[in-house]
């Protein structure tokens, strides 16, 4: 059983949302679909955080969700920030339930375990102190970040963050969320949101003592990243 990620699939089926208008973006659905049966197998896990959808509720959802589920393997989701059709937990998995999605799981304040590792997760938020609103949000994440992370750890798991939001870009900090990674000493932090141009101020690598991954899928070439023996370190 391997651990594949890949964050931003940014679906859209059900609404008219073309992610070909952007370079590097023609064909992707096609692209992650080919490169994902490929390599995954019906027993591997793969996490997806954030930007799922472009759907604004369940029913623009329904065809994106149609296509996760009929790809290889376990699918653990998280939000991101365009991911409008989010609810409470309760809701998406009435809706998953009921149109039998029983490959896809959901990540919020808890977290999925594989093996030994506890799969922790949220949206996370950019921390660029433009508007009052920020910092309750970022305290927000943080807080749901640390519920996701103390349910691994009660059940005596190593946690390894997902976030869609990167705590570290450029010369920005999120000091909540690396106050979370700090304190419960999360070594390998897997992040999306970022694209094109954006790139290149990502932190892809050691960073004050913790390992970043950048993971959005045009960065991947929309090809899902094994992850297993990252994870599965003897450094974590």
């Amino acid at each position: 059983m391997k651990l594949f990620a890949i964050a931003d699939l940014h679906l859209s089926f059900g609404v008219d949302k073309p992610m070909d208008i952007f370079h590097g973006w023609k064909d992707h659905v096609s692209r992650i679909e080919e490169n994902w049966q490929k390599k995954v197998s019906t027993e591997d896990v793969v996490v997806i955080p954030g930007d799922i959808s472009w759907a604004m509720d369940f029913e623009q959802a329904r065809p994106d969700f149609e296509f996760i589920n009929r790809l290889n393997g376990t699918k653990v989701i998280s939000k991101g920030n365009h991911d409008y059709w989010w609810s409470t937990k309760a809701k998406m998995n009435r809706f998953l339930s009921d149109n039998g999605f029983d490959t896809i799981k959901i990540i919020q304040n808890d977290h999925f375990a594989f093996g030994d590792i506890g799969i922790c997760a949220t949206r996370g938020w950019v921390n660029d102190n433009s508007e009052p609103a920020d910092a309750k949000v970022i305290a927000r994440e943080a807080l749901r970040f640390e519920l996701s992370v103390k349910s691994a750890l009660d059940e005596g798991l190593k946690p390894v963050a997902f976030l869609h939001y990167p705590p570290v870009y450029g010369a920005s900090r999120n000091i909540p969320m690396l106050e979370m990674l700090g304190r419960y000493d999360v070594k390998q932090v897997f992040y999306g949101h970022l694209h094109g141009g954006a790139h290149k101020f990502a932190v892809n690598g050691s960073f004050e003592g913790i390992e970043y991954h950048l993971i959005s899928s045009d960065f991947l070439q929309f090809d899902p990243m094994d992850i297993t023996k990252i994870v599965q370190s003897d450094n974590l």
